[in-house]
């Protein structure tokens, strides 16, 4: 497979508007409250018939301190107290969903995310795995993916041989930036030497994966700045780098108003990063997998990718296509059958619904056979930068140059553009087009075209 990527300013400031990020299709926006627990327990019950594998999201949504340019889910306290109601609960939906579930079912991928997965205890971590394996089936012998988000400044080398004798195997950190005026500016102290012991306790501890999360797009940062860290960065040889874009929406996240919006990069700054951080990683052997993401040649992402098996969900690129994903905890987000679903969002409401017994999906949707087969479109162009028309038409039944008319048209600009082209048998993503692969799904999604005004980030 072709990875080459082509950073083009013109084409990028052409086509940079705002657009989903497609973890999933449809997204979020068309969750609603007409799908519910009974909903959510059909779609579970018919999943059992199809055997297929599982996959776990433990939301654990405390930190310690907040993060100025967070848009996640999460509650900020130093109270460690806080944890031991929010884990009991957790223990108990876990033994909700637990009983949905065919136990034959094995777990094939885990995943701790938050907020701050470390904030809680190593006896309170001990515990929730054991739970977990109370009521899901945990491979071992490192047969599963297991994974788990760190910050760097919560962990130390006791921690990290704890998780991997948890059974985690993959660890992904949070570094952003590792300037010092780039990290006030942010409220996020964070020294590059507790990094990387961090990443060196990971590797004598013998974890297959170390993942690190970078931002562009911070207030004060500037093309040498940022330049420096990836180069410290890139020392470390990570297998895999995400080097996500900042959007600054006061607006809808209340933390990002304590940033000082005058310090941020211009358009023509960020653009230049960005730029030099692709020359950068590029350079150093890194391959592009898409929205943000680099892998090393040999890493799992990339061989999918090229094995043409890679997929994306609500964790980012993934190699498990084939799991119902089951979220647990207050935000989680479910994928289970042809539906998906989230829970709710306050810990408030969360508590009570758990004491009552129930489930704690408050909405969600039921894909239709329109949402499927455009699921299927734009899981492959932001995957694989490429679309074999055959393929669709023989899983769907359908003609697509007939079925997707309109859509074809309207990538007349963008071939035009050179960022694609198309014929009569395929689109296939040109290197120009791999930074906007957004765009070129965003032809295929009905929602967006009938519904002009939701609010997303802007693609760059």
């Amino acid at each position: 497979m072709d990875t080459t990527l082509i950073f083009d300013p013109a084409l990028i400031g052409k086509y940079d508007k705002a657009g989903p990020r497609y973890t999933s299709y449809p997204t979020a926006v068309q969750f609603h409250d007409g799908f519910g627990e009974a909903d959510y327990r059909q779609e579970a019950e018919a999943g059992n018939t199809t055997g297929k594998p599982l996959s776990l999201y433990l939301h654990i949504p405390f930190c310690d301190t907040v993060c100025f340019y967070c848009a996640c889910n999460k509650i900020i306290t130093k109270n460690r107290r806080h944890t031991a109601p929010y884990l009991d609960h957790l223990h108990q939906e876990m033994a909700l969903q637990g009983a949905l579930f065919d136990h034959s079912r094995p777990v094939t991928q885990l995943h701790w995310g938050g907020g701050t997965p470390t904030f809680v205890s190593a006896a309170e971590m001990c515990e929730l795995m054991r739970v977990t394996g109370e009521h899901f089936r945990l491979l071992d012998g490192d047969r599963g993916e297991y994974s788990i988000e760190v910050d760097p400044r919560e962990t130390d080398e006791g921690t990290v041989g704890l998780l991997r004798e948890l059974g985690f195997n993959r660890l992904s950190l949070g570094v952003q930036d590792f300037d010092p005026d780039v990290q006030k500016a942010v409220n996020r102290i964070q020294s590059r030497e507790i990094t990387l012991k961090v990443m060196e306790a990971a590797r004598s501890e013998g974890f297959k994966s170390i993942s690190v999360d970078l931002i562009y797009g911070l207030p004060r940062q500037s093309v040498a700045s940022f330049s420096r860290t990836v180069d410290e960065i890139v020392a470390q040889h990570p297998d895999r780098i995400s080097v996500f874009n900042y959007a600054h929406l006061p607006e809808l996240f209340k933390t990002q108003r304590q940033i000082d919006a005058s310090a941020l990069p211009s358009p023509a700054v960020k653009l230049e990063i960005l730029k030099t951080v692709i020359e950068q990683l590029t350079t150093a052997g890194y391959v592009y997998i898409g929205m943000d993401h680099f892998a090393k040649p040999e890493d799992e992402l990339t061989l999918a990718q090229q094995a043409g098996t890679l997929y994306r969900n609500f964790q980012g690129y993934s190699t498990h296509a084939d799991c119902d994903l089951i979220g647990l905890g207050a935000t989680s987000i479910s994928m289970v059958g042809d539906s998906y679903s989230q829970n709710l969002k306050t810990l408030e409401e969360y508590y009570a619904r758990i004491n009552e017994g129930k489930l704690a999906v408050f909405r969600g949707v039921r894909l239709d056979a329109d949402d499927r087969l455009r699921r299927a479109v734009i899981t492959a162009l932001i995957c694989h930068f490429t679309l074999e028309f055959a393929a669709i038409d023989q899983l769907f039944n359908i003609r697509f140059n007939d079925y997707f008319a309109t859509e074809l048209a309207e990538l007349a600009d963008m071939q035009a553009d050179g960022l694609l082209t198309v014929d009569a048998a395929r689109i296939q993503v040109l290197p120009p087009g791999r930074l906007l692969i957004r765009n070129i799904c965003m032809a295929f999604d009905r929602y967006l075209r009938e519904q002009k005004q939701q609010r997303f980030s802007r693609v760059i």
